[in-house]
């Protein structure tokens, strides 16, 4: 379910900073995050930096993240 939130997040912290920040979605099995070496399914990266589940998935919590780094 984790998941699924953050992806919901992700698409709308996108359309609000728009090209301000890109967005890509991939599989923990991708070819992409292989170099990674995650072990949950959900994982979110800011300019390579994790951030946690529980900032990732709370809309409000996402939206202060990224207006205090952009």
């Amino acid at each position: 379910m984790s998941c699924r939130k953050a992806i919901g997040v992700a698409e709308e912290m996108k359309a609000k900073y728009g090209d301000r920040i890109e967005l890509k979605i991939y599989t923990t099995d991708s070819v992409e995050a292989l170099p990674y070496g995650f072990r949950s399914s959900t994982n979110v990266l800011f300019s390579n930096e994790h951030v946690p589940v529980d900032i990732a998935t709370d809309r409000k919590k996402m939206d202060d993240f990224l207006s205090s780094k952009l």
